[in-house]
């Protein structure tokens, strides 16, 4: 894969392009995933105090980051790029049983897609203002169903593979996406990195092109360092 980065030419040639899927899938995720490394079976939170043996962990935005990566290719330039974006916009609660981790769960993971920041201004106000248009629909949902790999007995400070389903929604479109990665619980935080790929077409977005300049992949990768703090 190339050095990441967009050329000057790649700014214009983004801009131009009015309706692409391949950043709303991309920022789906965020974050899609999100959950993807809480050991977690995915329940509306409760309003009340947490069950006996329950502790209570609440997502750290400015310790956490959602990021998307989109190839594209530049004919004229002969030469493939790698559109990446990034957003600590992130809130989510997971609740951890020590004792007996199938009992563990996480709510809802939300994320606000208008603050995908990438290295170029332009992409990023085509991502709020047109293809995604984020900023009228600013939020996308990832609700945790099930988590794989969960070990039988907790060990503290112990790394621990994960996969996570779930449904991930932005807009009016909602599939099923499986997350996979790592998570750590070491006293009070929570931690974790975990990823997915998905695919625009699934989405019911074709990838942007431009006849003879551009074209940009299918795939989206979506990736999410996280870090939740017990409440």
């Amino acid at each position: 894969m190339t050095r990441l980065g967009v050329h000057p030419r790649g700014f214009a040639v983004w801009s131009r392009l009015a309706r692409g899927g391949v950043t709303l899938l991309a920022l789906a995720v965020g974050l899609s995933a999100m959950t993807g490394g809480f050991p977690a079976i995915a329940a509306p939170l409760s309003s009340g105090p947490a069950a006996s043996g329950i502790e209570h962990f609440a997502i750290v935005p400015s310790a956490s980051s959602v990021t998307y990566r989109v190839g594209e290719t530049f004919f004229e330039e002969n030469r493939f790029n790698v559109a990446v974006g990034t957003t600590q916009s992130i809130q989510g609660d997971v609740f951890i049983d020590r004792a007996n981790p199938g009992r563990s769960r996480v709510g809802p993971i939300t994320i606000d897609i208008s603050t995908f920041q990438s290295n170029s201004g332009r992409r990023d106000r085509a991502i709020r203002n047109r293809w995604l248009e984020s900023s009228k629909y600013p939020t996308a949902q990832f609700t945790p169903s099930a988590v794989q790999g969960l070990p039988a007995l907790y060990r503290d400070g112990q790394e621990v593979p994960v996969q996570v389903l779930g449904n991930l929604r932005v807009r009016d479109v909602t599939r099923p996406v499986a997350f996979t990665g790592t998570v750590k619980l070491a006293g009070d935080m929570l931690t974790g990195a975990v990823q997915t790929a998905i695919l625009m077409t699934d989405f019911g977005f074709d990838p942007p092109a431009i006849l003879g300049m551009l074209k940009a992949e299918n795939q989206v990768r979506l990736e999410l360092q996280f870090t939740a703090k017990r409440a």
